[in-house]
């Protein structure tokens, strides 16, 4: 990943995030992501109420770690000899300050969320009325995070000979896991095994 357009459409497909503040306590959440004209990157989430952690963070710095596809890679894949077993993954981590949202900026950041996940649920008012979702305001804590630094990592075997990526790619194809399909899926969306040196 080499720039923030990269990084908001990787957050965008694998938003489902891990917050660790400095003491170590960590919450999965999903994110949303936003990038403003000058490259600012900020990101959107909300605990519920009753998870204390929040409690802790205002004006304080957290990072949030985003996990994308991930599988075990066999060194019989390869053609090239000898090698180890080895792990391929693609990953974001970013750092920056949190701030509690009030009410009404609540109430976006649990818009945008519907509108990200399921833009339907916005229309539908026998499953969620806007006087239902001002009422879950005193159930949540929504929250921003200023992104000051991020990187991502991709390893997926992307600096090695064509003949050894696709010989993951076959690898990968020979096996039925969910994670398996997952990697297959996003190498073969970044070109590895075709030729692309992502």
């Amino acid at each position: 990943m080499h720039n923030t357009n990269d990084l908001q459409i990787f957050i965008k497909a694998y938003p489902f995030g891990v917050l660790v503040s400095s003491d170590l306590t960590a919450t999965h959440l999903p994110f949303i992501v936003d990038i403003d004209e000058g490259g600012i990157v900020t990101t959107y989430g909300h605990f519920a109420r009753a998870n204390r952690h929040w409690r802790q963070l205002e004006r304080k710095e957290v990072m949030v770690v985003f996990n994308g596809p991930h599988d075990y890679i066999s060194p019989r894949w390869y053609q090239s000899l000898p090698n180890v077993p080895t792990w391929n993954y693609a990953a974001v981590q970013l750092k920056g300050c949190l701030s509690l949202l009030d009410d009404k900026q609540t109430l976006d950041v649990m818009e945008r969320t519907f509108a990200q996940f399921e833009p339907t649920l916005l229309a539908d008012n026998a499953v969620s009325t806007p006087a239902y979702r001002q009422k879950l305001l005193g159930g949540i804590v929504a929250f921003k995070i200023e992104v000051a630094q991020w990187q991502g990592k991709q390893k997926l075997g992307q600096q090695r000979s064509l003949a050894d990526q696709q010989g993951v790619v076959k690898g990968l194809q020979a096996s039925n896991t969910p994670s398996a399909q997952g990697l297959l899926h996003y190498m073969q969306m970044m070109q590895i095994g075709l030729g692309g040196s992502q």
